[in-house]
């Protein structure tokens, strides 16, 4: 009987529309966007930030992601900052939702707060108990095989959001396997996310779309 692969640290899902989609907004998506996008570009650049509980630390932001001040914390006090943490991770959930409405898996407008159809979590790490010290130093570099697959996965998922998009005007429905297919892409893509930049899990990802 053949075992089935562990689930992976970082879990992440989208719910499949049982109904028909609204062809109008599927039409003018990427305009219909714009605001939102603007919204995440204002949280998403390069940050730095202060924390005075216990001294001084700085935090770099990548992309919006804390991931300096993580790596210097992990490193040097084995320690994640609890808020450091949700905010990349509710940051990761609001781009998300901004990535599944423009890949046209949902046609209701992203939230900044609420969920909506996306499910993308992973657990608060015990750094001395599940990371290793050392490890953030390179993992940038590990995850350079992800970078190839995840390049080429993009390219692909393009292709398959444009087949979409003529499914979607046409019959209203999004067919089920190229939807499993781009959800599969930003799983891979969250997960590395999560290994490489988010510093949460020691565990390489692994090179599967499925969860």
């Amino acid at each position: 009987m053949q075992v089935a692969p562990p689930a992976y640290p970082v879990l992440f899902s989208v719910d499949h529309p049982e109904r028909e989609l609204n062809r109008l907004t599927t039409f003018f998506r990427f305009f219909a966007a714009i605001p939102i996008l603007i919204v995440l570009a204002s949280v998403s650049g390069g940050t730095w930030e202060w924390s005075y509980e216990h001294g001084t630390a700085v935090a770099a932001g990548a992309g919006g992601f804390l991931f300096f001040g993580p790596l210097l914390m992990i490193l040097f006090r084995q320690k994640y900052p609890r808020w450091w943490f949700d905010w990349s991770r509710e940051l990761l959930r609001f781009s998300n939702r901004v990535g599944i409405y423009l890949s046209l898996m949902d046609d209701r407008y992203p939230s900044t707060d609420d969920h909506q159809s996306v499910h993308l979590d992973y657990d608060y790490p015990n750094v001395k108990r599940d990371l290793n010290r050392w490890l953030p130093l390179v993992k940038w570099f590990l995850a350079i095989p992800h970078y190839v697959a995840l390049f080429f996965l993009y390219i692909a998922a393009v292709f398959a959001v444009v087949i979409a998009w003529f499914a979607i005007l046409f019959t209203g429905r999004y067919p089920r396997g190229l939807f499993n297919f781009v959800e599969g892409v930003i799983r891979w893509h969250d997960r590395v996310l999560g290994y490489a930049l988010l510093l949460v899990t020691d565990r390489y990802p692994p090179f599967r779309l499925a969860a």
